[in-house]
């Protein structure tokens, strides 16, 4: 929604003082595969939710020439960090709209082996409004791909992908159900759709700048030590960061008896 917390708190009360509401395009909310898996959890197909573990991963570093201009998702002073600002973002919002708000959210951040200064790696711990634990680990830095998030309750469990399009697996005692379920061929048009409808007073849209402000305040949780501060524009401070990967300078050796 924006590059920290404390923006997307200006822009609420923006639109509030102005009288308009304000949405933001987490469009997942509206597609009908997330709709699926919503029903599942609110229907008591995995009984009482007992745990959430989700896990992203991808050779994303390797996609960087050495001295290329950085793209703006890398640039905190545009995108207000790495990737997982802008590919985080979207599993921590689908895990609130089928969960519900995430609570006492905690983490850590850290670039291991890329060439930039913001995080390529974050682990992210949290809870739910049952109870329950949670934990998500981000690494950008992989070898290999991965998206899976994972909800396990007491009668059974459920996986899903944030970004993928392959079928929503629920596996029970009685067996293991799979739902396939295709993406629109306009992929943000229910969620364009559930704007209209809201404006014109014949439904509600899921995504708010309310419920968009939650994950960018789950996300600050996770990268707060790194960046020292995240309510502050920690953008004009690079040199400053506590989590930022110190330049590596050669040492230079002299001829023996120089």
């Amino acid at each position: 929604m924006a590059r920290n917390h404390a923006e997307c708190v200006r822009m609420i009360d923006a639109f509030r003082s102005a009288n308009l509401p304000l949405f933001v395009a987490y469009y997942r909310r509206a597609l009908p595969r997330f709709l699926k898996a919503r029903e599942l959890v609110a229907g008591d197909a995995l009984g009482r939710i007992t745990g959430v573990s989700c896990r992203f991963s991808g050779a994303y570093h390797r996609n960087l020439a050495p001295g290329a201009a950085l793209p703006w998702r890398l640039r905190p002073e545009e995108s207000g960090g790495g990737l997982f600002l802008d590919l985080g973002c979207h599993t921590l919002d689908i895990l609130d709209f089928l969960l519900g708000p995430l609570e006492d959210a905690s983490g850590s951040a850290a670039n291991v082996a890329s060439a930039h200064d913001v995080e390529d790696n974050v682990a992210l711990q949290f809870r739910i409004a049952s109870g329950a634990l949670g934990t998500a680990r981000w690494n950008f830095a992989a070898s290999e791909r991965a998206d899976e998030i994972l909800i396990e309750g007491d009668q059974g469990e459920l996986t899903l992908a944030t970004f993928g399009d392959g079928p929503l697996e629920l596996r029970r005692a009685s067996g293991t159900e799979r739902f396939s379920i295709d993406n629109p061929v306009h992929i943000q048009g229910p969620m364009i759709a559930s704007v209209v409808n809201d404006l014109r007073g014949q439904g509600r849209c899921e995504s708010t700048g309310v419920s968009a402000a939650r994950t960018q305040g789950v996300m600050d949780a996770a990268l707060d030590r790194y960046y020292g501060g995240r309510q502050r524009p920690f953008w004009n401070d690079v040199p400053g960061w506590p989590g930022r990967r110190p330049a590596v300078v050669p040492i230079k050796r002299g001829l023996a008896g120089a």
